[in-house]
C-alpha cells in the first residue's frame, strides 16, 4: 500500500518503546482529568492554567483546552479592562479581513521597557516554562498594565515552539490572534500598535523558513489589516505588501500564496496610486511580463497559471474580477488575448504533456469568443477539440468534466475530424 508514491513500511516497537507510549498516554489522560475537575469547581487560576501549558504541548489540536486558558488569563491573571484606560477602545475592533503598513520604530511608555527583553522570537518560550503571572492587584493603572504587558507577551512567547513543531495548527493562530487582540482591547495605542508591528516581523521570520504556508499568510493578512485599522492609528501598507510579494516571488516562483496576495492587493494599489489610464496599461503589460516570463521557467507551475489567468480573464472582464485597465477597447483587449495564446502555443514546442497549457488555450480561446461576439474561425474550433482530447489523455480523472465542455462548446464533431 502508498501513500502519495511512498511505500508504507510495517513498524515495530520494543518491549520498551511500548512502556514509553503507555506511559505518555495515562500521563496525558491524568492532565485531562485533573482539568475537568478543576473547571467543573469554575477553578480558572494559576493551577489550571499551569495544567493546560502541560497538556497542550502534548497536544495543541485540543480546541477547547484553549478556551480554558482563555477563561484563567479574562478571570484574573489579566487584569479587567477600565473604561478609560486605553484610547484604542475608544474605536471598535475591526474584522479580521482586512489588510497592510510599514513597520515603524513606534516608542513604547517608560512603564513598559522591563517587558521588551530582546527574545529571538523565534526561540522564545522554546524551554517551555512560562513565569508565575499573578492575579491583578489593587494597584494603579501603570502597574496593572505593565504586567498585563509581560502576561500577553508571555502568552505569545508560549505559542511560538507550538508554532515551530505545529505550523498548521489552526488553533494556535487563532489563540494567537485573541492574545494579540487583548493588547488592542487594554492597552494605549502606542503600546498596542508596537506589539501587532513586532508580529509582523514575526511572521516574516516564518515565511523565511515556510514560504509557502498558507497559514501564515493568512495570519499576516490579519496582522497587516489590523496594524491599518484606526483602532492602531494605521495607514494603508498596500505599497509594501505589494513590494513584499515581489520579493517573495523572486524567491520562489511556486509561492501560490504570494501570487494570491498580489492580485488582491492590486486594485487597492492603482486606487491608491490614483492610476491614470496609461498607467493602469503599463502596468498590466510590466505583470504579464512578469509572469510569462516565469511561465517560460516553470511552465508546469499551477500557481504561475492561475495568476495569469487573472490577468487574461481581468482582460476579458469576467465577473467579480477588478479591471485593471478597464478602458480598453474591445480590440486592444483582443490584441492582449490572442498575443497571450501565441506566446503559449509557442511552449507546446518544448512541453507538450503539461496539461496547464491546454487548459489555458481553451480557456482564453473561449473567452475571446465571448468578448468578440463573432463567429467562431474553424480553425480555431479545431484546436479547441484537440485540446480538449489532449486533456482528456493528460488529465483522465477529469474526463468527464472536458467531454461536458467540449459539448457545450458544441465541439464534439470536430474531435472526429
Amino acid at each position: 500500500m502508498t501513500s502519495h508514491g511512498v511505500a508504507r513500511t510495517a513498524r515495530f516497537r520494543t518491549d520498551e518503546q511500548r512502556q514509553q507510549d503507555i506511559e505518555r498516554i495515562q500521563k496525558y489522560r491524568s492532565l485531562e482529568d485533573q482539568i475537568r475537575l478543576q473547571t467543573a469547581d469554575s477553578h480558572y487560576g494559576q493551577e489550571t492554567f499551569h495544567l493546560t501549558s502541560k497538556l497542550l504541548r502534548l497536544n495543541p489540536e485540543y480546541y477547547s483546552i484553549w478556551n480554558v486558558r482563555r477563561r484563567c488569563l479574562i478571570s484574573g491573571l489579566l487584569s479587567k479592562p477600565s473604561a478609560g484606560l486605553s484610547p484604542s477602545k475608544a474605536s471598535p475592533s475591526t474584522s479580521a479581513t482586512d489588510t497592510l503598513t510599514t513597520s515603524s520604530a513606534a516608542s513604547l511608555p517608560s512603564y513598559s521597557t522591563k517587558t521588551q527583553q530582546a527574545l529571538d522570537p523565534l526561540t522564545a518560550g522554546r524551554s517551555g516554562t512560562i513565569p508565575e503571572l499573578e492575579s491583578a492587584p489593587a494597584a494603579d493603572d501603570a502597574s496593572r498594565q505593565e504586567q498585563d504587558i509581560n502576561t500577553i507577551r508571555t502568552e505569545l512567547a508560549f505559542t511560538i515552539p507550538l508554532l515551530m513543531e505545529f505550523p498548521k495548527c489552526y488553533w494556535i493562530w487563532n489563540y494567537r490572534l485573541w492574545t494579540l487582540q487583548q493588547a488592542t482591547e487594554r492597552f494605549d495605542v502606542a503600546v498596542a500598535r508596537h506589539i501587532w508591528e513586532e508580529e509582523l516581523g514575526l511572521v516574516s521570520k516564518m515565511l523565511t523558513r515556510d514560504r509557502r504556508n498558507f497559514h501564515a499568510w493568512g495570519y499576516r493578512r490579519h496582522v497587516v489589516t489590523q496594524l491599518e485599522s484606526p483602532v492602531l492609528d494605521g495607514r494603508s501598507m498596500v505599497e509594501p505588501e505589494f513590494e513584499y510579494t515581489t520579493k517573495m516571488i523572486h524567491v520562489d516562483l511556486s509561492n501560490f500564496s504570494a501570487w494570491h496576495n498580489r492580485s488582491q492587493l492590486i486594485p487597492r494599489l492603482l486606487d491608491e496610486r490614483k492610476a491614470d489610464d496609461a498607467f493602469r496599461k503599463a502596468f498590466l503589460d510590466k505583470e504579464l511580463d512578469l509572469v510569462r516570463e516565469a511561465l517560460n521557467v516553470g511552465p508546469e507551475d499551477q500557481s504561475l497559471w492561475f495568476y495569469h489567468q487573472n490577468l487574461v480573464l481581468n482582460l476579458a472582464e469576467q465577473p467579480g474580477i477588478s479591471p485593471i485597465a478597464p478602458k480598453l477597447t474591445i480590440d486592444e483587449r483582443k490584441s492582449y488575448i490572442l498575443r497571450e495564446i501565441v506566446d503559449i502555443k509557442d511552449l507546446l514546442d518544448d512541453y507538450a504533456d503539461i496539461k496547464w497549457i491546454y487548459e489555458a488555450l481553451v480557456e482564453y480561446t473561449t473567452a475571446l469568443w465571448q468578448l468578440t461576439g463573432q463567429a467562431r474561425e474553424d480553425e480555431e474550433q479545431r484546436d479547441v477539440a484537440q485540446w480538449l482530447g489532449r486533456l482528456r489523455e493528460l488529465d483522465p480523472m477529469r474526463k468527464g468534466r472536458w467531454v461536458d465542455l467540449e459539448t457545450q462548446l458544441n465541439l464534439a464533431c470536430r474531435t472526429a475530424e
